[in-house]
């Protein structure tokens, strides 16, 4: 619990009056005089200022924990572990979704990834938005969100507004140039250089305090935002609970009014927010209820909660399955619903939790995180090139959902070795590389440049599988060796799904079925996890647990011993050798 809850977990005797089904919050200081609020009467101001100076002083305790000369500490967004299993789903809470009919384009929020997906009306994905969890404007790829929630599409400027709820702000991605910016609060870092020592001193850490301090504002600061709502004017935010509106001018991107209390929010807003009632009460009663249950629901009018996660698109209705989670679509003529079945997951690309930002990096050192190592193996060889196939045997009761794609392959070398060529489990372009892998050897070309004619040329054939009757997938990788010890570490994302078994055609266990997705989902070093609980969070999407898309994430360190170069007759040249390794790697 003390991993990833910052706010106190609290056992008493102490009688309280009953309870209504709505939500309270318990305020108390030194253990002393509590108050409970209820969730109509509930100040979220006074609440916001208790949890802050709770952090302050959380902060002051761990300072040392953290201290670093380049890190970059505000990054650095544990997970629970328990969370991070349910971080394999494909989608984790997708809470929001908003369309541009225009381009036939889908956005949905995919809330505990901290990422906006991109997709059309078949499913497939097109884009992305967000790297990892935290606070920082940039290209698609490296752009950080922390549980982004409604978003709103603008056709005329191919904008879309994104409700980043836990940065308490409202950012902006331009889909034309494919770059994710801060519409409110504005920083006045966003004023100064944007070249490319800025960004490294940003990445590193280096930024003053004071580089980075946001404008004064006479208007209030969003504090969890969650609802958006565009009139002709103005932006409508509107807090999940509805006890707070905030209206922003749309050009001066100013908070200019703050409407408190839920009926003054309902009356400023009732058209907006009956228009898509009035769509949820077209949905069958049982899903309805589904999401109901799982959102907050207001006396009076029970599915305003749900506003965000509703909309039309051509003939049909989207709805995201926050208890599935997953995607709905309702035929309006038919009526028949469907859930989404998504393609091109490539676009995806290496999801943050298995790869290393440099600015992590010291957390690992200290500690503070450690990853699962499905297969190390130690080899002694000679210096030269080294070609290495990686054989995956994945469990035997799961499929590929599509074929591995190269993004989602991340690929280092380090010590006395040099990766030579792309991380492929097909033959393609060796320029078609991960995201992590791009931004390392961007680093590594600063550094170390050479003329292009010294450049290692590789042969495209080299990474094809030709053996049509294996039935194993293959990752193929290129280092160079010198004399010494080396390392190298690959990371993959496996989208997986349960095999249907086809003689058996009557079993449909969705307990059993649970259950072994949530055994594929445990991670060994995780002691502490519930395979019961990860169970019953299953069950309860009440769907085809065989159609639900997981990741099976692969971790290889490959150690390497390398002796002194053999010498050639002359006794003054040296001879390089050319080694392959073949190893088979067992997920089962």
């Amino acid at each position: 619990m003390e991993e990833y809850i910052s706010f106190p977990v609290l056992f008493s005797n102490k009688n309280f009056s009953k309870l209504t089904e709505e939500a309270c919050f318990i305020l108390s200081k030194d253990f002393k005089n509590s108050l409970v609020f209820h969730e109509k009467d509930l100040d979220i101001a006074m609440l916001n200022k208790a949890i802050e100076e709770l952090s302050v002083q959380y902060h002051v305790n761990n300072i040392a924990l953290h201290k670093s000369s380049w890190s970059k500490e505000a990054e650095i967004i544990k997970e629970p572990h328990f969370c991070t299993v349910l971080q394999n789903l494909l989608l984790y809470f997708p809470a929001c979704i908003s369309t541009d009919e225009s381009g036939k384009r889908l956005f949905l929020s995919d809330r505990n990834h901290h990422r906006i997906i991109i997709f059309d009306g078949d499913g497939t994905i097109l884009d992305c938005i967000g790297s990892c969890p935290g606070f920082e404007d940039g290209e698609f790829e490296s752009a950080k969100l922390l549980r982004p929630s409604a978003s709103f599409y603008h056709e005329t400027e191919d904008c879309l507004y994104i409700v980043d709820s836990e940065n308490h702000a409202i950012r902006r991605a331009d889909l034309d140039r494919r770059v994710l910016e801060t519409v409110y609060p504005t920083s006045s870092i966003h004023k100064k250089s944007t070249g490319l020592w800025t960004w490294i001193r940003n990445k590193l850490g280096f930024t003053s305090d004071d580089d980075v301090k946001f404008e004064e504002h006479d208007s209030p600061s969003l504090t969890c935002p969650w609802h958006l709502i565009k009139t002709e004017d103005n932006f409508l935010i509107i807090s999940r609970s509805f006890e707070t509106l905030w209206v922003m001018d749309f050009e001066l991107g100013e908070i200019k009014e703050v409407v408190k209390g839920f009926p003054n929010t309902l009356e400023f807003c009732r058209h907006f927010i009956l228009e898509k009632v009035s769509l949820l009460k077209k949905m069958p009663d049982y899903l309805l209820q589904h999401q109901r249950d799982a959102n907050l629901a207001r006396e009076g009018l029970p599915y305003a909660g749900l506003i965000s996660c509703i909309t039309t698109f051509e003939n049909h209705i989207i709805m995201c399955d926050i208890v599935g989670q997953g995607v709905l679509k309702l035929n309006r003529e038919s009526g028949i619903s469907s859930s989404f079945q998504f393609s091109n997951l490539g676009m995806l690309g290496l999801p943050y939790w298995l790869s290393f930002p440099l600015e992590s990096f010291y957390a690992v050192a200290t500690g503070l995180s450690v990853r699962q190592t499905d297969h190390i193996q130690q080899f002694s060889l000679l210096p030269g090139r080294v070609d290495i196939r990686l054989n995956i045997d994945i469990p035997t009761d799961t499929e590929l959902v599509e074929p591995l794609h190269e993004s989602c392959i991340w690929c280092q070398a380090r010590g006395a070795a040099t990766e030579l060529s792309a991380v492929e489990n097909v033959a393609g372009s060796s320029e078609k590389v991960g995201v992590a892998q791009q931004w390392y050897d961007e680093l590594d070309n600063l550094a170390f440049w050479a003329p292009e004619s010294e450049l290692v040329v590789e042969d495209e054939n080299a990474t094809m599988d030709t053996n049509p009757e294996d039935k194993r997938m293959h990752i193929d990788c290129v280092v160079n060796t010198s004399p010494g010890t080396s390392e190298v570490i690959i990371y993959a994302a496996l989208y997986l799904k349960l095999r249907r078994n086809h003689v058996l055609q009557d079993d449909n266990d969705q307990e059993k079925f649970a259950a072994r997705i949530a055994n594929i989902l445990n991670p060994k070093e995780n002691e502490s996890f519930d395979g019961k609980s990860c169970t019953k969070f299953l069950l309860k999407s009440n769907r085809d647990l065989r159609d639900l898309f997981f990741i099976k994430p692969l971790h290889v360190r490959i150690k390497l011993n390398s002796q002194d170069h053999p010498k050639a007759d002359n006794s003054k040249d040296i001879v390089l050798t050319d080694s392959s390794l073949n190893i088979d790697v067992s997920l089962n």
